[in-house]
């Protein structure tokens, strides 16, 4: 049979596992303590009926310990669950501590508002728009880093290789050969067909550019033939008109024929060629051989 002065006695005087001594006060680390202070009144370990309030994921619990299931330590504490409403939670303690003690009833409704503050704190805490604090891992960056250059120099060398076994194919340098990828005929295929639509658009364009050619010496032609077609009326001149227009006709055709004549000399001088010869004398050879 348990007698809790006794329990105490041990406890205050010697070691207490859960007993944290500061300078000013004694507090508990139990995890049933109802105030967190070690005393007489508080400690569940001397108290054979106990009560207490926790919580658990967001939930209120009432934990009571009675003499009766002492000798039962798995069954010691009896657990109810509390109602998310402070009033009905309040409610339910004092239906559930009706005969016990007014230390603890009052100890368990402070608690219990404590704890249901600290919750609605939490959850405006989730609401709100927090800064996170990520660590910069630079090592992991370096890697990402190089394994990135070394994809692009990768690619690049995987492109530069296919369009010289590209050009290769289309020369013919390995024959009858066809056992390549799929992919990469395709590919090539659709270059070579974009490339032929580019020259068909340009045709299109001489074409049309040709057409207006054509049309413009259509019309020139047709302008041509209207001025043959007019009708030239001549008119009778004096004897004395048609003497002076001949003379002045033939000092023109003179004059015309001095310059011609004069223009062509000019560029027969122009084109007269210049030699020039290079020649050598032996006399002083031929006076030795006479003397």
């Amino acid at each position: 049979m348990e007698n809790d002065d006794i329990v105490w006695s041990i406890i205050n005087k010697s070691f207490c596992s859960f007993k944290v001594n500061t300078k000013t006060q004694r507090f508990c680390r139990n995890e049933y303590n109802l105030t967190g202070l070690c005393n007489r009144s508080s400690c569940p370990l001397a108290n054979s009926q106990y009560a207490t309030v926790r919580e658990e994921d967001g939930n209120c619990f009432l934990y009571m310990k009675t003499v009766e299931r002492s000798g039962f330590p798995r069954n010691m504490w009896e657990k109810v669950k509390l109602s998310k409403s402070l009033e009905k939670a309040l409610r339910q303690i004092n239906e559930y501590l009706v005969y016990w003690p007014g230390f603890l009833k009052q100890k368990c409704k402070q608690r219990l508002l404590k704890i249901s503050q600290y919750l609605i704190r939490m959850r405006k805490l989730r609401l709100r728009r927090q800064k996170k604090l990520v660590p910069i891992q630079r090592k992991q960056d370096r890697r990402e880093r190089r394994r990135e250059e070394k994809a692009l120099v990768a690619a690049r060398l995987d492109s530069a290789i296919e369009k010289e076994l590209l050009e290769r194919l289309k020369r013919g340098t390995y024959g009858d050969i066809y056992n390549f990828p799929q992919v990469a005929f395709n590919k090539a295929l659709e270059e070579e067909e974009e490339e032929e639509v580019e020259p068909e658009e340009y045709g299109e364009d001489d074409e049309n550019e040709e057409e207006e050619v054509e049309l413009d010496e259509e019309l020139e032609k047709e302008l041509e033939e209207e001025s043959e077609n007019e009708e030239i009326e001549y008119v009778e001149a004096d004897s004395d008109l048609e003497a002076e227009l001949e003379g002045e006709s033939d000092v023109e055709d003179i004059q015309v024929y001095k310059a011609q004549s004069t223009d062509s000399i000019k560029e027969n001088i122009r084109r007269k060629p210049r030699l020039e010869i290079e020649y050598e004398t032996e006399t002083s050879k031929s006076l030795k051989h006479k003397v």
